[in-house]
């Protein structure tokens, strides 16, 4: 596995978003929308179920999309438009229930090239006989270290400064790190 730390750093930086936003949106956002603007914790996921069945539905669609034009330009699709769309998104979602609705469908569709291509990009990534190795030690370390702590920090962060659309900043950090990663990423479709 040694020789192979380029595809792992590469995998690292695109993990690192894929759970930060995942993490973020899914488990942060019913606190967010209580918080900002007062909804009770059943409308909260309420808005959460609605998008992730919206995610459902798309997400074969988007995988087989992926096949057509690329793996690369779905994840700079999703990389560029979480980064511009983030705090303008949260800045919606924190005005009232529609919002909410709204802004995490667009979230939540932003996100998709990337859940959609994750099992046929990261393996891909990796030589046959050290594939299963390489995929495994580098989506579990990174997804504990970024995915696991994606609501504890956020939650730390807004407690202590009371910023609630921090999430939002911390989704585009994060896609500043995917973005870079993305510049090593060769093309697996086809």
């Amino acid at each position: 596995m040694v020789e192979h730390w380029k595809p792992m750093l590469t995998m690292a930086g695109l993990v690192i978003p894929l759970n930060i936003i995942n993490y973020t949106l899914l488990t942060y956002m019913p606190t967010y929308l209580e918080t900002k603007i007062g909804l009770d914790s059943d409308k909260s996921l309420i808005v959460i179920l609605v998008g992730e069945l919206v995610m459902m539905a798309l997400l074969p669609w988007c995988g087989h999309y992926s096949d057509i034009v690329g793996r690369r330009r779905m994840w700079w699709f999703s990389m560029i438009g979480l980064f511009v769309f983030a705090v303008p998104m949260y800045w919606l979602m924190g005005q009232n229930f529609v919002g909410a609705l709204v802004g995490f469908a667009v979230l939540g569709l932003l996100y998709l090239p990337q859940l959609s291509t994750i099992s046929a990009t990261f393996p891909a990534m990796f030589p046959a006989h050290v594939r299963f190795a390489g995929f495994a030690v580098t989506y579990n370390v990174f997804t504990a270290a970024f995915g696991g702590t994606a609501a504890p920090i956020n939650e730390a962060v807004v407690g202590s400064t009371g910023f609630l659309e921090f999430p939002a900043v911390y989704m585009m950090l994060a896609c500043v790190i995917g973005m870079v990663a993305l510049l090593y990423l060769k093309e697996t479709a086809g």
